[in-house]
């Protein structure tokens, strides 16, 4: 009876986006002590919202009852507060919401995960219904158009119709940026490609630079030049003026020719692959690795399948960095509420026609995610407002979607999103070898950042009850990247916690040790790794007789569409 239940399910609601609520619902209803005593809040509530509304409609004031989120903007300007029609619509939108919200997360006789997906979708449905995403009901819109006579709406519907166009709700315009000419713009070379990747080398600004190498190691989610977008915010700039040597991965963009590409190739032909450039180009024995994101999850994968494959003293990384990065997928943050087996089994169906998994598909789920900032906003101002969106980098390479082949990435959500397989010991085969994370005795160093809903810090800090080395352990402030891609400025914009780490630890327990700096993280990375990257020695070129250059960098691979 369940298998035919969950059938039913996968294949008229795949997503999981109905049957939560109505899961949500028939518990609700078998619940009836419980549902009355919600309904006595939410009386209480709705009688409090009458009489502020009784009290604005006969223009006496009266505090907001229920107020947004702090990080809600969307009621920000002052004609939602003002003006006693629009505050009263404000407050009775709140109040519906927050008492969905509440009943939903509170439902009685459902598991968490089932909560949290019912309360997900409804909150989605709720922030497409909001007052603010129409011209008849935000104020705002209505007050552009009187004053611009009407160019806001002209200019919106162009807006409009170049998104319709596009596919997908622009976040800036994409004529304002061209990768190679203001974005990656890091002087170097490709030194090694085949067939899933370029391994760009970049310049030394320095005529020493220390012995050991750092690779590093990008998630093929995206495209690598989020770690060099310009010249203040380039992570690979920063490196080299530090004296040290770079080497970053760029993926290739899958078709439909790599839908057999597994993990595996990833590993060996990708990860190990940037591993013995950076050695063979050097002449070192030892490369220092850094991993962002699943370039991270990819990079752990490495370290463990090495400690195996190699004697001890042969693992080829001397120590390894982490960058928002998950090895325990138990609650893997929001994208949980897409990870089941019905939902795997529809990607999967989607994956195997096409050969890979496209981008957009990918970038639209994440967008979900957070739909007011992501989606809303930039309807709301693009369409509504008649507004052009402003340049910003980072927006235009989060728009620069790639793919993902089919055998890897339904592999890695089976295994690691669904099974969670990787922190089980032996679980995991990879390219011959067994992995078992205990088998990691290299230091590392991790940073998260405490806003970061795609890979929650409490959740990326349990790598260091897995790794058995020396361990150092950052918490920075900001979101998945604006707490990575964080150089220092003067005066300092954010701040970070930092302590070491203890495999025994729970994340409390370090948050409570760790100390608080302002400023960028990066100088207290630099700290930990120049001193373990060797002596300083004469800057190697760029290019050698073994490793010629194929191509100036950003290379090629990162401009295929």
């Amino acid at each position: 009876m369940r298998g035919a239940h969950e059938a039913v399910e996968g294949t008229i609601d795949p997503l999981g986006m109905a049957a939560p609520i109505v899961h949500a619902q028939l518990a609700w209803a078998s619940h009836p002590q419980e549902l009355a005593e919600h309904m006595l809040d939410l009386s209480a509530d709705l009688w409090e919202l009458q009489m502020h509304s009784l009290h604005r409609m006969l223009g006496l004031p009266h505090p907001d009852p229920i107020q947004p989120h702090p990080d809600d903007t969307r009621f920000a300007d002052p004609w939602w507060s003002e003006v006693a029609t629009w505050d009263i619509a404000k407050q009775w939108y709140l109040a519906i919401t927050h008492h969905v919200q509440d009943m939903l997360y509170a439902t009685p006789g459902l598991d968490s995960k089932e909560r949290r997906r019912a309360a997900f979708w409804w909150r989605k449905w709720l922030n497409a219904m909001a007052p603010t995403n129409f011209l008849l009901t935000n104020p705002v819109a209505i007050r552009k158009a009187i004053e611009s006579n009407g160019d806001s709406l002209r200019q919106g519907f162009i807006n409009m119709l170049a998104d319709v166009e596009a596919g997908s709700v622009r976040m800036t315009n994409p004529d304002d940026f061209q990768v190679g000419v203001n974005l990656a713009t890091t002087p170097g070379a490709v030194v090694f490609r085949n067939r899933l990747l370029e391994v760009i080398h970049y310049e030394p600004t320095r005529d020493r630079v220390h012995a050991e190498p750092v690779v590093i190691i990008t998630p093929w989610i995206n495209k690598f030049y989020v770690l060099d977008l310009n010249e203040k915010k380039s992570m690979v700039r920063y490196l080299r003026d530090q004296g040290l040597d770079v080497f970053i991965t760029s993926w290739k963009n899958p078709d439909a020719s790599m839908r057999d590409t597994t993990f595996d190739d990833y590993l060996v032909d990708g990860v190990h692959a940037i591993v013995e450039t950076a050695r063979g180009l050097s002449g070192a024995d030892k490369v220092h690795a850094v991993g962002y994101c699943i370039g991270g999850t990819a990079l752990t994968m490495y370290m463990a399948w090495a400690n195996r494959h190699f004697d001890a003293g042969s693992v080829p990384v001397r120590d390894f960095s982490l960058f928002t990065t998950l090895v325990d997928f138990h609650k893997p943050g929001d994208i949980e509420v897409f990870v089941d087996e019905a939902s795997i089994r529809f990607l999967e169906s989607g994956m195997a026609r096409k050969g890979f998994l496209d981008g957009k598909e990918m970038a639209s789920s994440f967008r979900l995610l957070r739909s007011n900032s992501l989606i809303w906003h930039y309807v709301v101002h693009g369409w509504l407002y008649g507004e052009t969106p402003p340049p910003f980098d980072v927006l235009y390479w989060n728009m620069d979607t790639t793919r993902m082949p089919y055998a890897m990435h339904a592999w890695y959500l089976r295994e690691l999103y669904l099974s969670n397989n990787l922190v089980r010991k032996d679980a995991l085969e990879v390219a011959g070898e067994k992995l078992d994370l205990a088998r990691i005795t290299q230091p590392l160093y991790a940073v998260t950042a405490v806003d970061d809903h795609i890979a929650p810090w409490k959740q990326c800090y349990k790598v260091n009850n897995h790794v058995t080395g020396d361990k150092r352990f950052v918490l920075s402030s900001s979101g998945h990247i604006l707490g990575i891609v964080n150089p220092p400025v003067d005066p300092p914009k954010r701040q970070y916690w930092v302590a070491d780490a203890h495999r025994s630890d729970r994340p409390e327990v370090w948050r409570a040790n760790a100390q608080e700096h302002r400023g960028s993280w990066w100088t207290d990375w630099m700290a930990w790794l120049k001193p373990r990257c060797g002596p300083l020695v004469a800057a190697r070129p760029t290019v050698s007789e073994q490793y010629p250059g194929h191509a100036e960098a950003p290379g090629t691979y990162v401009l295929e569409p």
